[in-house]
């Protein structure tokens, strides 16, 4: 495949820290190709100047082939003054220009304007482009295109921007965190949909399984350097693993070195021979070497938390509804020791809302919530908290405790805690206007963290956080010793750490399932198959039944025979229509016109088997008298 987009030689600083020095690489036609890094190592910034949006100090990118390029940046950019429908179709494209004048043409009933923009369509072949933008706008849930943009939630206008990047059909796509405020469905959708089109990729994301499935190459960029692997996540965590190994054994034998270099440096020789010049270059070299951070970074650090008595969590009868749209119904349950509780579903289906009544922020408009007096709710929000950005980080921290008690009673400082998730010990006195988005979001997980809380209610913990973050809250968690009550998309960090789920269904139906998200997927798709071929087999068996009966007509005459005989065969052709309709309406890729169509076929179709199937019973008694 050619080569679609190269970057030689590309360096980028902010004030005096060096992002990224001299890297290279390039990405052939249809690669998929991820980028990972830690909070702050400058991925968005790579990002940035690749799209021409921010200067490098160096280098050069060259993206070749007149190629076009459209790039989702983790802060959305919309015009606020325009509505969902006409920022959807704000581009210079002339196929989606043509596409929003039919559509205005086909609201507004004018007759001459609407015949005007279907030729116009006709002659750019624009139905199936169509199509698929009505698809995508479906699949994430944009389906007011009249609503404002300003009066859009963070989440939505996030999808919006997803939207807007996806319908341009670019010959290049840039993607930064694209599976933030997406529900699970969403994901897998957009899963299915990078894997199945043609398209050239660079993405970041920390979402693991959506890396595994869908990129075919992983760029990662530690310290400056951008380290190449051929494959997909599981492929890097194999090599990445065993190029650390090797780095840590060079470092542990540099510093093994230095320790006799030293020695032999503190006496000092007289005699400044090249040979001893040279070594004492060598020392300095070595002393940079063994500087080098191991890459172990895993150490227990159990939290004590509060005493947790015997009543922890108990909700009784609880019922709750915004408007019209209900959450809660008659829902009950009572927390145990040490439980962690996933909580998953479609975007607006009432989790977050389910956390504000389980904190007390929101009250029940039935039931009660007790919660016990030996709890302490450590609740990490998804919209974070707001610092003061001419504040010091180890000053955030010491403002809630200067010690950490541990589960084994040792006590750690504040230093210590921020530097095991991942703030060393330079970054303490660093102002927090000067941390990356990541590096703020893992600012406050620490906060909460440091609070010694025995009931951690998280809602979306995994926006925003590099992949090493989530592995280090992923151990945290497994050791904590009291409960959990976790919201994510992440499917990932359900799997490693919940021991059952809430699954909202919509309508306020809460199921709860004993086992992870792959385990519950599972389960659906093994209900949804048995569900089919239950129906099928109640298909059979009605269909043999009615043969039976075909057998004795004797109260049936001539004519009503042959009506009898043909109402049997007119229902079974109805009904294979019926699933075949089915199957093409929950797809998810027929337009609009063809799906307005096809729900229209499928009500007639439902009509006509009630009324066929009401005389056939007429008739099929009358047979048996």
């Amino acid at each position: 495949m050619p080569t679609l987009l190269q970057v030689e030689n590309l360096t980028r600083h902010y004030g005096e820290k060096v992002l990224f020095e001299n890297i290279g690489f390039s990405i052939n036609q249809y690669q998929k190709v991820a980028l990972i890094a830690g909070n702050g190592a400058g991925k968005t910034s790579l990002l940035s100047i690749i799209n021409g949006d921010e200067p490098s100090d160096g280098g050069t990118v060259t993206l070749f082939n007149q190629a076009s390029m459209a790039y989702l940046r983790q802060e959305p950019v919309l015009n606020e003054s325009l509505t969902v429908f006409d920022e959807v179709y704000a581009t210079s494209n002339e196929i989606l220009k043509t596409i929003h004048d039919y559509e205005e043409a086909l609201e507004s009933s004018d007759k001459d304007r609407l015949s005007k923009t279907m030729e116009r369509m006709d002659a750019i072949n624009g139905w199936d482009y169509e199509n698929r933008i009505r698809q995508i706008l479906t699949r994430l849930s944009l389906t007011n295109l009249h609503q404002p943009v300003s009066a859009l939630s963070g989440g939505q206008k996030k999808r919006l921007s997803l939207a807007k990047t996806l319908i341009t059909e670019p010959d290049f796509l840039i993607l930064d965190e694209p599976t933030n405020h997406l529900d699970i469905d969403m994901i897998e959708w957009l899963e299915e949909y990078l894997t199945r089109n043609q398209v050239t990729l660079l993405m970041v994301t920390h979402d693991r399984y959506f890396l595994n499935r869908v990129c075919d190459e992983i760029l990662e960029m530690e310290n400056g350097r951008l380290f190449r692997h051929k494959g997909n996540y599981e492929y890097f965590l194999e090599k990445s693993q065993e190029r650390k190994e090797i780095e840590t054994q060079e470092t542990e034998k540099a510093r093994n070195i230095l320790r006799t270099e030293a020695e032999w440096m503190r006496r000092m020789p007289k005699a400044r021979t090249t040979k001893s010049k040279a070594r004492i270059d060598s020392f300095f070299e070595l002393k940079e070497k063994a500087a080098n951070k191991t890459w172990d970074r895993k150490m227990t650090l159990g939290m004590e938390g509060e005493r947790m008595g015997k009543k922890i969590l108990e909700i009784h009868d609880v019922s709750f509804s915004w408007d019209k749209l209900p959450i809660l119904h008659h829902f009950g349950y009572i927390f145990k020791r040490r439980e962690k509780v996933g909580i998953i579903g479609r975007n607006g289906s009432g989790k977050s809302t389910f956390l504000d009544i389980v904190t007390s922020k929101i009250r029940p408009q039935k039931g009660t919530v007790e919660t016990g007096g030996t709890i302490k709710f450590g609740h990490y929000k998804q919209e974070g908290i707001v610092f003061d950005d001419q504040s010091r980080v180890i000053d955030m921290v010491k403002d809630i405790a200067d010690v950490v008690q541990l589960s084994n009673g040792e006590k750690v400082t504040a230093a210590h805690f921020l530097n095991y998730f991942m703030f060393p010990y330079p970054m303490h006195h660093q102002f927090v206007y000067k941390l990356s988005g990541g590096e703020k979001r893992r600012l406050y997980l620490v906060t909460v963290l440091m609070q010694n809380p025995n009931f951690l209610i998280l809602d979306e913990p995994t926006n925003d956080l590099d992949i090493l973050t989530l592995n280090i809250l992923e151990d945290y968690l497994a050791s904590f010793q009291g409960c959990v009550l976790v919201v994510t998309h992440d499917r990932f960090f359900l799997d490693k750490i919940v021991d059952h789920l809430f699954v909202f269904e919509g309508n306020a139906v809460i199921k709860d399932f004993p086992g992870n998200y792959s385990q519950y997927r599972e389960w659906a798709d093994r209900n949804k198959r048995q569900a089919a071929l239950a129906k099928a087999g109640a298909l059979k068996e009605a269909a043999n039944s009615s043969a039976v009966i075909k057998t004795k007509k004797p109260g049936l005459s001539y004519k009503e025979r042959v009506e009898f005989d043909n109402l049997e065969y007119e229902i079974s052709e109805l009904e294979k229509e019926k699933r075949l309709l089915e199957s093409e309406l929950g797809s998810g890729i027929l337009g609009q016109d063809e799906l307005v169509e096809k729900s229209k076929r499928y009500s007639d179709i439902l009509a006509s088997i009630d009324s066929k199937t009401e005389r056939w019973m007429e008739l099929s008694e009358k047979n048996q008298e």
